[in-house]
């Protein structure tokens, strides 16, 4: 077995530009900004972009008016409820929500994310990104996410085996909401 570094030379020049989409890893066309808050965002760049939601709040009618495809990203203490307004207006332009998780250990973002699916209905694309890795993957996924863009240090083929790494799930989320001891209540003929 070849180690990490002929690895990683064999599939290209690294892991910066990749994101795990539909559980398959893709080159990622989106350019996430504002993350380093030193970050000069006065012009906005041309091409798909996914903005803090702070700048989307100053700047909605110029992000909207964009001819490129924009998403919004949530910080952890970013509350969900604030996108609830705009919600309506960002279908089909804003295809793109994501979470960003700035240290390993900050679980805030599962919440932020369940939120987005559940309570505030977003069917596009739901994006973690930030300090992830493959631990956090399975519980991501259930949680709503369905887009993962690891730090360039992890390997993001690696890390799609954690999608496989549980065959049981006995409570219910956002993934899948009927707990296993219904699904085996019904499987013997009960009712809901």
């Amino acid at each position: 077995m070849p180690d990490g570094t002929a690895r990683q030379e064999a599939r290209g020049t690294g892991h910066e530009n990749l994101v795990i989409r539909g559980r398959r890893v893709e080159n990622d066309t989106w350019l996430t900004l504002g993350v380093d808050p030193a970050e000069e965002l006065s012009a906005l760049p041309q091409g798909p972009i996914i903005v803090p939601i702070k700048l989307f709040k100053e700047r909605t009618e110029e992000v909207l008016q964009r001819s490129h495809s924009f998403g919004i990203w949530l910080a952890p203490d970013d509350d969900p409820a604030d996108l609830a307004p705009y919600l309506s207006r960002l279908a089909p332009r804003a295809s793109c929500l994501a979470v960003f998780f700035p240290k390993f250990a900050d679980g805030r973002g599962y919440s932020t994310g369940a939120l987005l699916r559940t309570r505030y209905g977003w069917k596009g694309e739901l994006r973690a990104f930030g300090d992830i890795g493959r631990d956090h993957l399975f519980n991501l996924a259930r949680c709503g996410f369905d887009a993962f863009r690891l730090p360039p240090q992890r390997d993001p083929h690696d890390a799609i085996a954690a999608f496989a790494d549980f065959s049981l799930r006995y409570q219910g989320s956002v993934d899948d909401p009927l707990p296993l001891f219904r699904k085996r209540s019904l499987a013997a003929g009960g009712t809901r």
